[in-house]
């Protein structure tokens, strides 16, 4: 039997609201693809984040990925296959705090403001209102612009988590007077001697460290607290460009880490050796990995962050070390036993390579090759151009250092002249490197030493090691590189050197 036909219900809609309504339909269609798109726009408009990280005194073969064999950087590994590894990458100086005016300012050693470790003998009355107990380092001078100031012009939100020794709040040096909106760690090095203090500043205020007495243990380890704080600012800035810079205090002395970490590498090789200087470590072969590592799970945690915020694609990690590793079995350390300079000449203190040359790791999706490596020399002073060129950003006027962005991207990259270093401690020291040569002069502080302020000149292609050398067979050579010194350095009244002409 067949169905009766049902006929539909007339549609009582009129044509005007039918054509009202499939227009606000398409209105509304397009005004999602329209802020979608703008939201696009944003995006690529939007300058990539910068992440700095500095280790303390690392040495150039420390991490896996240069070399060593003892000590377990698997996330650091794993940001070099992602990113390029330089092999010729070269600190500011050849301690902390130089080394550290050097990446800040964009000036070389012969033009920086601070060339030396040292403190200014007299706290300021605001310091001292404060509550610092530690005396902070030479400032830099209020004129003096940094790399976050430089960024800060972009709109970027900055943040330095670590060790700071540029100068103690309240003088000119105060990391919140230099481009900062967020510091938070130790401001001066001598806090930094022990990784389980009684406080850390965030800012101008003390924070107490819960647990800790500045003794071997504690319940607060300092490094974990940079983390934390790290990945806390990421996420409150997930929003807009930001910089963060990480001068981590390890693996610089005090050997100190929790337990837990030191449990990774129990059975490690010990050797009696007679103790000098900062706590000593019951285990300081193990308790000096387990501190790398440490900062390696950290560091893991932290571009875990990045990548969970979906800010990964956008954001250029690099990752280095201040100076080379630490000598003569100071606190416990040994980097003989781990191989911490390679085959270099020289370590933390020397303008010998093994003092100066670091690792240099940078990671930036889409545009480094993956797995890539450059030999190009470069120095910490090339890392502010560097910066303000990803950012687009003007760089401050008197700076010496070159963008690498061309070496990044895989382009033709411009060249220096030479790179330039100067030192008046540990008897007083003058390098430079053009090219393969690498000169060098020693004892500039002691003049009645034998052969004080001699050039020596090697070749580093073929040595090195700076084994041999040659000054007295490429006379040419030495001259230029005399030439380049004298070029290259300017008179300071805070750290003279008087073989170079300066006033006493």
């Amino acid at each position: 039997m067949t169905e009766p036909l049902v006929l539909l219900e007339p549609c009582r809609m009129s044509l005007s609201t039918a054509c009202s309504r499939l227009l606000a339909c398409w209105f509304a269609v397009g005004l999602g693809v329209f802020m979608a798109t703008l939201a696009q726009a944003a995006d690529a408009k939007r300058p990539p984040n910068i992440v700095f990280i500095l280790a303390d005194d690392l040495g150039y073969s420390e991490l896996g990925s240069y070399g060593q064999e003892k000590i377990h950087t698997p996330n650091l590994d794993q940001l070099a296959k992602e990113g390029m590894r330089f092999t010729d990458f070269y600190c500011g100086n050849a301690v902390c705090a130089p080394s550290r005016c050097v990446f800040m300012t964009g000036k070389h050693g012969g033009h920086a403001y601070i060339r030396d470790n040292g403190d200014p003998g007299k706290m300021l009355p605001e310091t001292k209102a404060l509550g610092a107990e530690f005396p902070g380092q030479n400032p830099i001078p209020a004129e003096e612009v940094t790399i976050a100031e430089m960024l800060k012009q972009k709109g970027y939100a900055t943040a330095a988590i670590g060790k700071w020794g540029l100068g103690h709040f309240g003088t000119t040096g105060d990391p919140n007077k230099q481009g900062f909106d967020l510091f938070y760690g130790f401001n001066c090095q001598r806090h930094a001697h022990n990784h389980y203090p009684k406080y850390l500043w965030r800012n101008r205020e003390k924070e107490i460290q819960p647990g800790n007495d500045r003794t071997m243990k504690g319940e607060t380890y300092s490094q974990s607290q940079f983390r934390n704080v790290a990945i806390e600012f990421i996420e409150a800035n997930a929003d807009k460009p930001f910089f963060l810079y990480l001068p981590f205090a390890v693996p610089h002395l005090s050997i100190q880490v929790p337990d837990e970490d030191l449990a990774e590498y129990t059975g490690m090789k010990e050797d009696d050796y007679e103790h000098k200087g900062y706590l000593q470590h019951p285990k300081p072969h193990a308790g000096y990995a387990a501190m790398i590592s440490h900062m390696d799970r950290d560091i893991g945690m932290i571009l875990d962050t990045i990548k969970e915020k979906g800010l990964e694609d956008n954001t250029v990690v690099l990752f280095s070390s201040d100076n080379g590793p630490t000598y003569d079995r100071l606190g416990g350390s040994d980097s003989d036993f781990f191989a911490s300079s390679a085959n270099f000449k020289g370590l933390k203190g020397s303008l010998y390579e093994g003092g100066i040359r670091v690792p240099l790791i940078v990671r930036w999706p889409g545009k480094v090759k993956p797995d890539s490596v450059s030999h190009q020399p470069a120095a910490f002073y090339d890392l502010m151009p560097t910066f303000a060129e990803i950012a687009g950003v003007k760089t401050p006027e008197g700076i010496d250092g070159i963008s690498l962005v061309p070496e990044l991207l895989g382009e033709k990259q411009p060249q220096h002249d030479y790179l330039y270093w100067e030192f008046r401690a540990y008897g007083g020291q003058q390098a430079v490197r053009m090219g393969d040569w690498k000169a060098i002069r020693q004892n500039m502080m002691r003049p009645r030493q034998p052969n004080a302020g001699k050039l020596e000149l090697y070749n580093l292609k073929d040595d090195p090691s700076e084994s041999k050398d040659v000054a007295a067979e490429h006379p040419e050579i030495v001259a230029k590189a005399e030439a380049a010194m004298k070029e290259a350095h300017t008179p300071s009244k805070l750290f003279p050197i008087p073989m170079l002409g300066d006033p006493k």
